[in-house]
This record gives C-alpha cells, sequence and structure tokens, in this order.
C-alpha cells in the first residue's frame, strides 16, 4: 500500500537513479503519486523509453551512472528541465559476482564498486549544489542490510553497501548545516526478479536446490519474510517529507529485523 503523506509541494523535484523499474520504478510512482516533478535516469534505454511513455509528466535519461559523463549529461537535463533539485534517491545498483574471495573476477569487482560506489558519488557531488539552491533537501541511499552484516560468497556487494553506509554518515555531517539531511535505506530481500536472480545463482554456486536457498534468506528475518518495493518507497517517502525533517545520517533497516546474513548450508 502507498504511503499518504501531506507536505510535499507540487513543484519539488526528485531524482531517482534506476528508476524505470524494480525498486527504482515504485519510488517514482510513490513521489509522483505526492505530486512531485519526477526525473529518472536507467541505462536500459528500452525501459527508459517505456517509461516516459507510460507517464509522461515526467522526465528521464539514459545514464550509466558509473560514468562521469553520463551524469554529466544527466545534470544538463535536469538543469534544462527544472532547473533545481530537492529529493535525491540513489537507487542504482548491481549485486555483483557471487564467489569465494579468491575466485571472484577482477571485472566483475571493479564493475560493482563503480556502480554502487563510484555511481552515488558521481550523482551526489553534482546534486549537492543544486540541493543547497533549493535551500535543503534529500538525500536517501539504498543500501542493504548485507551494508550492516557479513554476506557469504558476496564481497564486492558487501563492500559496496557498507561503504554507502559510511558516505551516508559522512555526509549528513558535512550537509546538515546547508539542510540536507542525508539517509541510507537497507532492505532485506526484495520480492521481485532480482532477489530470484540472486538466489538461483547462489543455489547454483552451492549446487543445492533454489528452494534450499530462499529458505536460508528468509530465516535471516526475524519475520521470515521477504519485503516489497512499496516498503522502501514509502520510508524514501516518510524520511523526504516534513515528517522526517528532523532525521539524518541513519542507516535504516528495512527486513523484519535481521538476525544475521551467515546461516548457509554447510
Amino acid at each position: 500500500m502507498t504511503a499518504n503523506i501531506t507536505g510535499f509541494k507540487s513543484d519539488q523535484v526528485v531524482l531517482v537513479t534506476a528508476g524505470a523499474s524494480g525498486i527504482g520504478l515504485c519510488i517514482a510512482q510513490t513521489f509522483m503519486a505526492q505530486g512531485c516533478k519526477v526525473h529518472i535516469c536507467d541505462i536500459d534505454s528500452s525501459s527508459v523509453k517505456q517509461f516516459t511513455e507510460v507517464y509522461p509528466a515526467a522526465t528521464a535519461s539514459v545514464t550509466d551512472i558509473s560514468k562521469p559523463v553520463d551524469v554529466d549529461q544527466l545534470f544538463e537535463d535536469i538543469n534544462q528541465h527544472y532547473g533545481k533539485l530537492d529529493i535525491l534517491i540513489n537507487n542504482a545498483g548491481i549485486a555483483g559476482p557471487t564467489a569465494a574471495v579468491e575466485d571472484i573476477d577482477i571485472d566483475a569487482w571493479n564493475q560493482t564498486v563503480n556502480i554502487n560506489l563510484s555511481g552515488p558519488f558521481y550523482i551526489t557531488r553534482k546534486a549537492v549544489p543544486l540541493l543547497k539552491k533549493s535551500g535543503g533537501g534529500s538525500i536517501i541511499n539504498i543500501a542493504s542490510n548485507a551494508g550492516l552484516f557479513g554476506l557469504p560468497l558476496r564481497s564486492a556487494y558487501t563492500a559496496s553497501k557498507w561503504a554507502i553506509i559510511g558516505l551516508t554518515k559522512t555526509w549528513a555531517m558535512e550537509l546538515g548545516a546547508d539542510n540536507i539531511r542525508v539517509n541510507a535505506l537497507c532492505p532485506g530481500s526484495v520480492n521481485g526478479p532480482r532477489i530470484e536472480q540472486v538466489i538461483e545463482r547462489d543455489a547454483l554456486e552451492r549446487a543445492v536446490s533454489t528452494a534450499s536457498i530462499r529458505e536460508i534468506y528468509q530465516r535471516q528475518s526475524s519475520m521470515r519474510l521477504f519485503v516489497d518495493a512499496q516498503d522502501v518507497a514509502n520510508m524514501a517517502l516518510f524520511l523526504s517529507s516534513d515528517l522526517g525533517a528532523k532525521i539524518s545520517g541513519q542507516a535504516m533497516g528495512i527486513d523484519g529485523h535481521t538476525e544475521g546474513l551467515s546461516n548457509w548450508l554447510t
């Protein structure tokens, strides 16, 4: 269920990275439902095209956030459309390789770090001047419960998400005096195609059934569940609204309370 939160001005501009599908699309839809002006970026040009056809009031850019030149063009687009920015949702990321540390391909490691860590940095360094120009705003970094625990066979992903939480706290300290609050959301496993792909890869790596891996993932949560994209979108909405005006520098779990990420079959 979509949250209904008052207090959003009709001219507030929101940027959602990887906003054409999955969690990003749900976040974009949720902010649009509050009357915000939404700009999304995504690396998948066909998904961007479909997004703009379905949501003609929104705007979009085809962007690889791991490439500074693409990020520069993204902000040229935002300046051309709106000339301002109030809310940034750093959502783009990839799962990265599933492998023991000695077997991780270096290119796969670099790709994961470039997208999950360098990408949000490239985006945020361009967004902050616009947020300051607006008199403040909200930055939401989508991290993971893997940013709070160790996660076997997911070194690159885990490292990048721990780093995002470190950046969140650092940026909150840097930007607080400018009325810019910065928070990280740490979802557990989110229902959808992405977690199913991760489960399939884990099952293949461990030579066990996907059902066994899914059960292990669900056992990691006290509530024995996967969350929905809407749960993440609702928290992003809350933190960016007047209701979250005094919350900054936090890494918030949206996961039914993760007990640990190492309950693996042996």
